[in-house]
């Protein structure tokens, strides 16, 4: 049995890893079992393929530094983060050792195994957030270097309501934190009135994907002010100094369907204390940078010519 030396020790390697300029492993396949010593413990990384669900083996990855970068698991293996126990198929780290992600299921989606079949397996989290305790279906909790937690990535279809800056909120997707506890931002699941410094705005981001927790459409300084939100009901109307006018609204966009219906793009607003930064879409170039400074707002309703569904429609087949 070949094997590669790492700082874990020699490890028995499936063909010929891949390495950095300097010799070290960047990924590898492991062929046999042997347990690494980590921060959440000794894990033993995947070494069978046994089942249509995990009818591939994921590579062991290392950071520069030798240290472990992400470690699919040969079994289902329940460690202690600092949210509490959590199951884990695929745990990832950062280069300090410190825990990064805990995935509780790491199926391979195929033709064979959907996303609704990994869905069914998904079982609530009992989670010590500084919110309190929260119960939810995830696909991964993320953590800071320093250890603290940095954001929780909903399954698609779960909700849970969460206390925030401005009121009890349904959110969808994700959530994430500041590195001091604080809450940094939440998807809303529902359009959810929310005071911002230009005036009340009606947050909500029909666009939102759930890629990760990390950034979501609404989110907060420490201090609890709001510093972004995305809107799709509620346009925005500026006065500057010099007495001009400025008129921000969600855009209306053909539905990516393209049979002549019509979607919204919303309204995405960032604040400092300098400027509001208006753009359309969470990905779009600012559309304006307005001074905060001798600027008079007003925040409006937003009504469209078109009528038009809150969420992206869904293409027929």
């Amino acid at each position: 049995m070949e094997t590669v030396t790492t700082p874990y020790g020699p490890l028995p390697v499936l063909g010929r890893p891949d390495l950095y300029p300097d010799g070290s492993v960047r990924s590898m396949y492991v062929d046999g079992p042997v347990a690494l010593e980590t921060s959440l413990g000794r894990l033993v990384p995947q070494y069978t393929i046994d089942d249509t669900r995990r009818m591939h083996q994921p590579p062991l990855t290392f950071h520069e530094n030798g240290r472990v970068r992400a470690l699919p698991l040969e079994t289902r293996t329940v460690v202690e983060t600092p949210a509490g126990p959590l199951p884990a198929e695929l745990v990832t780290f950062h280069d300090n050792g410190a825990v990064a992600r805990v995935f509780p299921l790491n199926g391979k989606l195929t033709g064979y195994w959907t996303e609704a079949d990994e869905a069914r397996l998904a079982e609530p989290l009992r989670l010590a957030t500084p919110l309190g305790e929260l119960s939810a279906k995830c696909v991964a909790v993320a953590f800071g270097p320093e250890g603290g937690l940095r954001s929780l990535t909903l399954w698609p279809g779960e909700e849970i309501v969460v206390r925030t800056p401005v009121g009890n909120a349904p959110v969808r997707l994700g959530l994430s934190f500041h590195p001091g506890g604080a809450l940094r931002s939440v998807e809303p699941a529902r359009p959810l009135e929310t005071p911002t410094p230009v005036g009340p705005v009606w947050a909500f981001d029909p666009d939102a994907v759930g890629i990760n927790g990390d950034k979501n459409s609404l989110a907060f300084t420490p201090a609890g002010v709001v510093r972004r939100v995305a809107t799709a009901r509620t346009s925005l109307a500026a006065r500057l100094s010099d007495g001009s006018r400025l008129e921000l609204a969600p855009a209306v966009r053909e539905s990516i369907c393209g049979d002549g219906d019509h979607e919204i793009t919303p309204l995405v607003l960032e604040f400092s204390d300098r400027a509001v930064i208006a753009r359309h879409g969470s990905l779009g170039r600012p559309r304006a940078v307005v001074p905060v400074s001798g600027t008079a707002f007003e925040t409006r309703p937003f009504v469209s010519a078109f009528a038009l569904p809150l969420k992206p429609k869904q293409c027929s087949m």
